[in-house]
């Protein structure tokens, strides 16, 4: 049975897809409220990109540990509700004339704290939901709802920021956040209780977690991939606004339409992903597609008004089809190699690996913003990204064709 017929996976795909587009407005909105209406210089840029993301490398490691410990559905609608009361707080504001670039920095920096928790305990919620054997199907249509989100989202959030005032564009991320936790809370299967040790010991368990991760010399070009990749895009988040509102000199609606060019790739990505697993390998698409499609996002900088737009739109549009069908690849190579009890751990300590590079990016970019000027740093950005994949293709993943089978992962976990 293909998940078409499942019914709690329908009831995940739901919520996760309206929280998406939430969240894809609220990016695209916010980044817009501060460099648009709050004169947020490139540096205070760089800060606010950092802060949305810090908490994977403040609080990663034992995240993991705790999601290990406890049924990762009621933490996941927790963390949704909490993300909706901290999302809202920024219309308010706004309403009452009381907004500023603090409160950004730390309503980013708290919805990042839950988001934490949240993706660490969605991505290890998945495979107890759906079955190994049905991580790839899985993995493709929740990236595909990701990627729908993104063609779509920024354009929203371009034009209600141009038209509506950007502040209240952030009113659908908090809504979005309320959803997807009406749907989690509707899902009837029964979760397993969680497995813990007789002696807890936070130390201990984030090292096993370390082992597992670095242990594993597959696991370890992964990692190294996505996070030089991501340093990189933090790099580009500092500047890519700033580029594309006084350099390129598009407005605002123009500048979230470029943004959502990337989904219009994503979204073929994901539909086509199981597809090419099934082709050309699990495993091999993993470095087969980012070696044919990352080095089209170099064309960005040239992005221009009327038909200048096209190239760059394009180019974003492929690259993002490679990022798309890399993580539906790269993540259920790592949900499938993972041991149940292990799952919390192994995400998070990859995320605090990743996703903590994206702040130190968001940093840098900002400072060299600063330094060299928005357009150098967005061509320091964009190659450094494309030359993350060089990790996959002096690891082992290139001699493999598809993913361990399940009875493997059993024999070994």
């Amino acid at each position: 049975m293909t998940l078409w017929g499942h019914r709690d996976f329908r009831r995940l795909w739901a919520g996760d897809t309206i929280s998406q587009f939430g969240s894809t407005i609220g990016l695209t909105v916010i980044p817009l409220l501060a460099a648009g209406v709050l004169n947020a210089t490139p540096f205070e840029m760089g800060l606010l990109a950092a802060a949305g993301t810090m908490a994977f490398l403040l609080i990663g490691l034992p995240a993991g540990v705790w999601v290990d410990r406890v049924r990762r559905k009621p933490l996941m609608i927790a963390m949704d509700v909490a993300r909706a009361v901290l999302m809202l707080s920024v219309p308010v504001a706004w309403w009452l004339g009381v907004l500023d670039l603090p409160q950004l920095v730390v309503v980013s920096l708290a919805v990042g704290v839950c988001t934490v928790f949240f993706d660490v305990a969605y991505q290890s919620y998945l495979p107890s939901l759906v079955g190994r054997d049905q991580l790839v199907e899985g993995n493709s249509k929740l990236q595909a709802s990701m990627s729908v989100a993104e063609v779509s989202g920024p354009a929203i959030g371009g034009y209600v920021a141009q038209f509506l005032g950007a502040a209240n564009g952030v009113l659908a991320t908090g809504v979005g956040y309320l959803s997807s936790a009406f749907f989690l809370f509707r899902i009837s299967a029964v979760e397993p209780v969680p497995h813990r040790h007789a002696t807890p010991d936070l130390r201990r368990e984030v090292m096993e977690g370390l082992r597992f991760v670095f242990g594993n010399v597959n696991l370890r070009a992964i990692v190294a991939c996505t996070g030089t990749s991501n340093f990189f895009h933090g790099v580009q988040n500092a500047v890519l606004v700033l580029f594309l509102l006084n350099v390129a000199g598009l407005s605002e609606g123009t500048a979230g339409l470029v943004l959502s060019a990337g989904g219009v790739g994503g979204v073929a990505g994901a539909a086509v992903a199981f597809r090419l697993g099934t082709v050309f390998g699990q495993a091999r698409m993993i470095w087969l597609v980012p070696v044919l499609t990352w080095p089209f996002t170099l064309a960005l900088p040239f992005v221009s008004g009327g038909w200048g737009l096209v190239l760059p739109m394009v180019g974003l549009a492929i690259s993002v089809f490679g990022v798309v069908v890399y993580n539906v690849g790269q993540v259920s190579y790592r949900q499938a190699i993972c041991p149940d009890h292990l799952l919390g751990r192994m995400n998070a300590s990859i995320r605090w690996v990743v996703w903590g590079a994206t702040p130190l990016g968001a940093l840098t970019g900002g400072a060299l913003g600063s330094w060299i000027g928005v357009v150098p740093t967005l061509w320091v950005s964009l190659v450094g990204a494309v030359l993350g994949m060089v990790w996959l293709l002096v690891s082992p993943l290139r001699s493999m064709r598809d993913l361990p089978a399940a009875t493997s992962v059993d024999a070994h976990g």
